[in-house]
């Protein structure tokens, strides 16, 4: 039995795709905490779960590597006293809720809190410092949700709040789509991810010793890598979602595949790229083997992520410092006209899937306000400036046909080739 306890508050596709494991791998014990029933069921009764490995290969094989997670157990965010017992004890914790769970379980982190300054002379839970790593996809998410859990922490332990635990910015670059239904109903703890391993943490947010756990990398430039993630991985993948959706792909690797939508992702990822190097000094050729990491991993048949799934919840994802409009203001800071970046903004604002509810609002918001009104306020793009008359463009453009019509280069990948003569006005390098 390991002898270090960590709180994963999640079980999801991040929480048990992927800290689970680095936790677990790193000698601690993992309680889960989440609201799925089911999944916190097969949790206890197995103490365990399997995580399936599968790479950018084509193909799920019998001999994709799985891994066993092991000693885990699960509570229900419901079980507020049994939580903050688990935190008052814990030698580190992380969420990984999405955003919009943030604000319900500050309350829970809070209890854990003030049941560890209860114990402020016990070790290792009152005398030692509790760090949380925060595992949501948003800007400054550590800063937001230590004031969320500030919040509801009493007066009297504000003073052990702010010097015994850290909030910590990670970025998270795993892919770990959904579990199917299928794989649900055979198993509710099995989730299948890619092998990539990579933790990035703000080094300098941590309170006292930083721990050693396995994949995670104390960084000192964390912006960079802030800025890498949102910018150019989650930026790729939107576009792939909003391009794939009018293309009529159900998978992001489809959409991958189609020599349109491939060529404008290598080009809307060299803009971006040129932003990032300009903001934070970083290492041209560095970035570029990441980039084509990337673009390899994209391509991972295996995990089946959807189209959808890249592309919901656009009100948020077309915001002015999200994926692809901070992407493009980065270029844009760089002297780089961001052409390509353009169409995955347009295509978000294309994006009308009737699945996903905000998608359905900021459809009956173009057609009630108008779409320059629109753009201004959700992704702050003025109508009237370059990147406001490119969007608006390559907008009508997309909502002139349904898909394009026009003869493929079989690949897209030749930074000449007119792969879609007409179509994109002339070919793709216009713009």
């Amino acid at each position: 039995m390991a002898n270090k306890l960590a709180v994963m508050l999640g079980a999801g596709n991040v929480g048990r795709g992927f800290l689970g494991q680095l936790f677990s791998e790193s000698g601690y014990e993992v309680v889960f905490v989440d609201v799925d029933e089911p999944l916190i069921a097969a949790l206890k009764a197995r103490g365990g779960y399997t995580i399936r490995l599968v790479d950018a290969d084509g193909a799920i094989r019998d001999s994709a590597e799985e891994v066993t997670v092991s000693p885990v157990w699960a509570l229900h965010a419901r079980e507020v006293d049994a939580v903050a017992g688990a935190l008052a004890g814990a030698d580190i914790a992380a969420t990984a809720v999405g955003v919009r769970a943030l604000p319900h379980i500050a309350p829970l982190v809070a209890a854990g809190v003030v049941r560890r300054a209860e114990r402020r002379g016990e070790r290792p839970a009152g005398g030692n410092p509790l760090n949380v790593i925060v595992c949501e996809n948003m800007p400054d998410a550590a800063a937001t949700f230590r004031r969320m859990v500030g919040a509801h922490v009493p007066e009297a332990d504000q003073a052990y709040f702010l010097a015994h635990v850290g909030f910590v910015d990670t970025v998270i670059a795993r892919m770990a789509p959904p579990p199917t239904p299928e794989m649900r109903a055979r198993d509710p703890s099995l989730i299948m991810v890619e092998p990539y391993k990579e933790l990035p943490v703000d080094g300098a947010a941590f309170v006292g010793r930083i721990p050693k756990i396995v994949g995670m990398e104390p960084c000192a430039n964390f912006g960079f890598y802030v800025a890498r993630k949102l910018h150019i991985h989650n930026a790729g993948h939107a576009l792939l979602g909003y391009l794939g959706y009018v293309r009529g792909h159900a998978f992001g690797y489809q959409a991958l595949a189609d020599g349109v939508i491939h060529l404008l992702l290598e080009r809307a990822m060299t803009e971006a790229q040129a932003g990032i190097v300009h903001e934070y000094g970083a290492d041209a050729v560095r970035l570029e083997a990441h980039v084509a990491d990337l673009l390899r991993r994209f391509g991972n048949r295996a995990l089946g992520d959807t189209v959808f799934r890249l592309a919901r919840d656009p009100l948020r994802k077309l915001g002015p410092r999200d994926r692809l409009v901070g992407a493009a203001r980065l270029a844009e800071k760089a002297g780089v006209v961001p052409e390509a970046l353009s169409w995955g903004i347009a295509g978000g604002y294309r994006f009308d899937s009737p699945e996903d509810p905000l998608a359905v609002a900021l459809q009956r918001r173009i057609v009630e306000e108008g779409f320059d009104a629109v753009i201004a306020d959700v992704s702050g793009i003025a109508a009237e400036e370059p990147l406001g008359v490119l969007v608006r463009e390559r907008y009508e453009r997309l909502s002139a046909v349904r898909t394009w019509g026009c003869s493929l280069h079989p690949l897209g990948r030749e930074k000449g080739a007119e792969v879609c003569d007409g179509a994109l006005g002339g070919g793709v390098g216009v713009g």
